[in-house]
């Protein structure tokens, strides 16, 4: 049966402590040249180590900065962060802004772009519209001419649906998370706490308790999407032509 929300509370102090731990024990077991291998067989796109996108977890108004959890569609959330590879696995997660938060000041501002910014990981990201267009974060293109420039736009979207697919997987194993009634930092531990016991059962094989959504979530949506960066734009162009020709 489904965990409990008080079950979800007590695990998710021991989660929040564990965390940094447990995302490093699971990248150990998967060496980054499985995760290229694994995102590449979805749809042949080169050197991807992971998959990023918001997800915004309902919240209830809370008492202190109310306005800043409004979000775009105008209910009061969390936006949260993930990053996944080609196994559902969740990688990383940033679960502690508020969800007027954009996505892309989001990955702006956390730890992990600042590791990608000093080239200590060799790879890409793959992401939507939301985020930039950077040389370790790959969107597609805004206006796609036909050939290759489409074809790359397919594979970054047919890779990327995965994303979504996780994001359904995690929602239906923990119904709770389609509305979170307790504080904004309660919140976050929680989600964190499902992310990680997400992982511990997709490691298992054990299947979600009912179908996962895999459609766009409509409540994420990007009207106004970012300006690329010209060294994004080229390395983006680099692969398009070496890989979608």
């Amino acid at each position: 049966p489904p965990p409990s929300r008080k079950q979800l509370t007590c695990v998710s102090v021991f989660s929040v402590q564990v965390w940094s731990g447990a995302c490093c024990w699971c990248v150990k077991k998967l060496p980054t040249r499985f995760i290229k291998e694994g995102c590449h067989k979805i749809a042949g796109f080169p050197g991807v180590i992971g998959c990023i996108d918001g997800t915004h977890i309902p919240i209830i108004a809370p008492s202190v900065n109310e306005g800043d959890y409004v979000n775009r569609k105008s209910f009061h959330s969390i936006n949260v962060q993930i990053i996944y590879d080609a196994a559902n696995i969740i990688t990383n997660v940033e679960a502690k802004w508020p969800g007027s938060v954009h996505d892309s000041q989001i990955f702006r501002e956390c730890t992990l772009s600042t590791k990608f910014g000093h080239g200590e990981f060799t790879g890409y990201l793959l992401g939507d519209r939301g985020y930039p267009c950077l040389p370790y974060l790959l969107t597609p293109y805004p206006d796609p001419e036909p050939g290759p420039q489409q074809r790359y736009n397919l594979a970054n979207c047919r890779t990327r649906a995965r994303v979504e697919m996780t994001i359904g997987m995690l929602k239906a194993r923990f119904q709770c998370l389609q509305r979170l009634r307790v504080t904004p930092e309660r919140a976050c531990d929680i989600i964190v706490a499902c992310v990680i016991l997400h992982n511990i059962a997709t490691i298992r094989g054990e299947h979600c308790p009912s179908e996962p959504n895999i459609s766009s979530d409509p409540n994420h949506e990007h009207p106004d999407p970012p300006t690329d960066i010209q060294d994004g734009r080229a390395v983006r162009d680099t692969i398009c032509h070496n890989h979608f020709l």
